[in-house]
Formats: C-alpha cells, sequence, structure tokens
C-alpha cells in the first residue's frame, strides 16, 4: 500500500495473512520513553540500533557476582540500589571484574535508576563493548514497569488491516466492506454526531495480550480521511480536537454488505458471527447498504447492542424465548 495514494474504500483483506515481526531498536526505546523516565544517555551510542527481542526488563544482581546463565542477551538491564551498593563496596579489581561479567553477556542496554551516580569503569566498558547506557532518576520498580510495558507494546504481533476505524459510544469500532460502498461517508457522519476517528484506509492492529487487539493509525495519515468527491480532508482542523484519536482497542467490526445480499443473513442474529485477528476473537455485524437506510443510527444501535450482549443481554434471544413461552402456553398440553 502506497500511504500517500490511500483509498478509504480499498477492499478488506484477511487479517492473518501479513502478519508483521515488529522489532524496537535501543534507540526507538530511548526516543519513546525518553521523555517519560527522564532518561539520560551518557555512554554507548554506537550500540544505539541493538535490537530487543524481550519484555522482560531485569536487575542483573547475580551476574555481577558471576552468575552470567542469569542473565540473558538483548535485554536491558537495570542497576538499581541494590546494585549500585555492591558495586561501591567492591575493590578496584572486584569492581572491573563485575562490570565485566555483566557486559559479557550481549545485553541490550543497562540503565541505572534512583539518580545513582555511575562509576567511570561502568562507563568505560559500555563505550568499549558499545552497549547503551541510561541513567534515569525514577526508582526501579517503576522504571521497570514503564520500560517493559513500552517494550511489550512495540513487539506485539501485528497486521494491517483496511477500512474506517472509529470510536463509537466508547467501543473501538472498525467498518469494513466492498469498494465503494459507503465506508468513508459513514464514518464522517458518524464524526458529525460526535463520534471519533482513529484512523482512515490502513489500520495497524497490535496484539497487546491474549484478548486485546490495539488499533493505531499509522503516523502518516494522522487525522486524514479521504471521501470520494471532497478529497482529502483534515478531520483534527474540520471538527477539533475531541473528533480524532491515535488509538483505541478494536472490540466491534461491522461490515457494510450490497442489498442483494440481504436474503442470505440471518434476521434474528442467532449465530454469533466473529472475526479471527491474530488470533483474537472479534464480534463482527452485517449490516445491509441500501438507498434511504440511515446507515449511521444503524451503527449506533449496532454498538449499543454489542455493549447490551457484553452486560449478559441479547435482544434475539430475549425474543425467542418469549416465543417459545408463547407457543408453549398456546399448544394443548400448556393449556391442561
Amino acid at each position: 500500500m502506497d500511504p500517500l495514494n490511500f483509498d478509504a474504500d480499498a477492499p478488506a483483506e484477511d487479517a492473518d495473512v501479513h502478519v508483521t515481526p515488529y522489532h524496537i531498536s535501543v534507540a526507538e526505546l530511548f526516543r519513546k520513553a525518553g521523555e517519560r523516565l527522564q532518561l539520560s544517555w551518557i555512554a554507548g551510542r554506537a550500540g544505539g540500533e541493538r535490537q530487543l527481542n524481550s519484555d522482560t526488563v531485569q536487575k542483573p544482581t547475580l551476574a555481577l557476582i558471576g552468575h552470567l546463565n542469569f542473565v540473558h542477551p538483548n535485554r536491558v538491564q537495570v542497576l538499581g540500589c541494590a546494585e549500585m551498593d555492591y558495586l561501591r563496596k567492591l575493590s578496584a579489581e572486584g569492581l572491573k571484574q563485575a562490570i565485566g561479567n555483566l557486559f559479557s553477556t550481549e545485553i541490550a542496554a543497562v540503565v541505572v535508576a534512583n539518580g545513582e551516580a555511575v562509576p567511570d569503569s561502568l562507563i568505560s566498558a559500555a563505550d568499549q563493548t558499545d552497549t547503551p547506557l541510561f541513567t534515569c532518576p525514577e526508582q526501579s520498580p517503576l522504571l521497570m514497569r514503564v520500560l517493559s510495558h513500552m517494550i511489550t507494546q512495540a513487539l506485539a504481533p501485528s497486521t494491517i488491516l483496511h477500512g474506517v476505524f472509529l470510536e463509537v459510544s466508547g467501543v473501538g469500532v472498525l467498518i469494513t466492506g466492498d469498494p465503494a460502498v459507503g465506508k468513508s461517508e459513514l464514518a464522517l457522519e458518524l464524526i458529525t454526531r460526535g463520534h471519533r476517528l482513529v484512523a482512515d484506509d490502513a489500520l495497524e492492529v497490535f496484539a497487546v495480550s491474549l484478548e486485546t487487539l490495539e488499533g493505531r493509525c499509522p503516523t502518516l495519515l494522522q487525522d486524514f480521511m479521504e471521501v470520494r468527491g471532497l478529497g482529502v480532508l483534515n478531520i483534527r482542523r474540520l471538527f477539533g480536537e475531541t473528533a480524532v484519536k491515535p488509538k483505541k482497542n478494536l472490540k466491534l467490526i461491522i461490515h457494510l454488505t450490497p442489498a442483494e445480499t440481504w436474503q442470505s443473513l440471518d434476521r434474528l442474529d442467532m449465530s454469533a458471527s466473529n472475526r479471527v485477528i491474530l488470533g483474537v476473537e472479534v464480534p463482527e455485524v452485517r449490516i445491509p447498504v441500501a438507498v434511504g437506510r440511515n446507515l449511521a443510527v444503524l451503527v449506533e444501535v449496532a454498538v449499543r447492542n454489542h455493549v447490551l450482549k457484553l452486560r449478559g443481554f441479547n435482544s434475539a434471544e430475549e425474543f425467542s424465548e418469549r416465543q417459545r413461552a408463547a407457543i408453549a402456553a398456546s399448544s394443548p398440553s400448556g393449556s391442561e
């Protein structure tokens, strides 16, 4: 897909065909977390392209005393108060040995937490091995949680879906359908009704947990929507800051279906329809498209109905149960 020539009505693809193995370098992690954690990069700048392959952030206490099998390569190591106190108590030869143990395992980066002073030997070892060395004023537990969360987000399996992704009544909704079926026009109507645009045409979907999909708008496409006849629109400038969001969890798919396929639809919606994306099942609702139908209202009601189902209320099942009860009451055996 060429992001400079995007088509808001491009046909949807099978979500599990093109799964992107995502990686994050130490330099990218620094750009993402540097301001939040007030990180300072003090040594080992040549190792910024080292790749992280795990969201595990470790404290290499045992590695400092020679137990190297407890430290895995390509991970971030955090030196907190206990580790720095241990290093300060060592002799010059012991300090050299401990730091040599730490940097012998091809770690991705080292972060000295709690605003601790960094020994010159640690800085020299980082420069010699091209291992990024950071300092941080935050306490090590918070530092490790934030770094682990950011790495998890970056390493999550991902794919690209085609459609328009919006937040409708607080629910992340992906609108899909054939080309020219009216997805962007419907999305524009929903935005005018107070709902929010996340992404038009290309949606990056990340499996951030076993049961959660997060939809993000590619940076190049943020705030923009293409509508046939109007061209490319900047939704933020047209409708204000509250009309857009950079990301949202994907909870519902609404597929716009041509009117000629109405006969194949389950009118009572008794059989739940789901679409599997990156191993996660997402409920899918198919709405027939025809002249005169108010699709924006139908989408809003579909979202409300989805929320009701999550709370344990199913209108179709309630109606069917009432129907069965009426039939049972009217039968000869039921009247006796």
